[in-house]
C-alpha cells in the first residue's frame, strides 16, 4: 500500500496548482506561511473553503458569482442588446473600470491553445448558446484578449456565430500586440470598444458620443 505523503508534501504540491508557481517557489511559500504567518495561512484556508461552498457560476453571464445572478446581469439598467464575449471574469473587471460597456457580458472561462491541447471544450460554448437562445441580443462584441489563444478563440466564436442574426464585432486593434485585456489601461481599452468593426458585415458602427 503505498504511504501517504507528509503533510509539508501535501502542501508544497497544493500550492504548486496555482498559475507560474512550481515546485521551489510553492516550498518557499509553504515555509513562509507554517513559520511566519500562520493566522494569514488559516485566514486563507478559511477563505477558500467558504468560496469553494458559496461560489458558483452564474446563471445567465457564467462569472463567478453568489446566488443565481451577478451584479450586473441582475441590474436592469443595462443593455441587453448587447453582449460581450471575454475570456475571464478579470476581463469584466478591466471594462468596468473603463466605463466603455453598458450592455451585458458573457465568460468563457478559458481560451482556446491547440499548442497546450486546449480544445473548445476548455471554453463555454454550449453555455454561451444556451444564453443566446431566445434572447434579446442584436450585437456581439468578441473582446478576447490579442494573444495567439485570443486570436484562436475569436475565430472559433466568428465560426460559431456568423450564420446568426447578429452583429459581430471585435475591439479595434489599437491595442498592443500579446496584450491581455485585465493589463491594459482603461483609456485604450475604452478607444479598442469604442473602434471596435464588425466581422460579419461592410457596415460601420454607429459612432461613440
Amino acid at each position: 500500500m503505498a504511504k501517504h505523503k507528509d503533510a509539508f508534501s501535501r502542501l508544497i504540491k497544493a500550492l504548486c496548482a496555482l498559475p507560474n508557481v512550481g515546485p521551489k517557489t510553492a516550498q518557499r511559500v509553504a515555509y513562509t506561511l507554517l513559520q511566519h504567518k500562520r493566522n494569514d495561512a488559516q485566514e486563507l484556508a478559511d477563505a477558500l473553503t467558504h468560496a469553494l461552498t458559496h461560489v458558483n457560476h452564474c446563471q445567465c453571464c457564467n462569472t463567478f458569482c453568489e446566488g443565481e445572478l451577478c451584479a450586473i446581469c441582475a441590474d436592469e439598467k443595462r443593455d441587453t442588446t448587447r453582449l460581450m464575449i471575454v475570456q475571464m471574469p478579470a476581463d469584466i473587471v478591466a471594462m468596468e473600470a473603463a466605463h466603455c460597456h453598458d450592455g451585458l457580458y458573457f465568460v468563457l472561462m478559458g481560451q482556446v491553445n491547440p499548442t497546450q491541447n486546449m480544445d473548445l471544450s476548455h471554453i463555454a460554448l454550449n453555455e454561451l448558446i444556451t444564453r443566446l437562445t431566445d434572447s434579446p441580443v442584436q450585437e456581439i462584441i468578441i473582446a478576447t484578449s490579442f494573444t495567439a489563444e485570443g486570436d484562436a478563440t475569436a475565430y472559433v466564436l466568428n465560426e460559431l456565430l456568423k450564420d446568426q442574426p447578429y452583429k459581430i464585432s471585435r475591439l479595434a486593434r489599437g491595442m498592443p500586440l500579446g496584450s491581455e485585456l485585465e493589463y491594459i489601461d482603461a483609456g485604450t481599452l475604452a478607444q479598442a470598444v469604442y473602434e471596435r468593426s464588425l466581422l460579419n458585415s461592410n457596415e460601420k458602427l454607429p459612432e461613440q458620443p
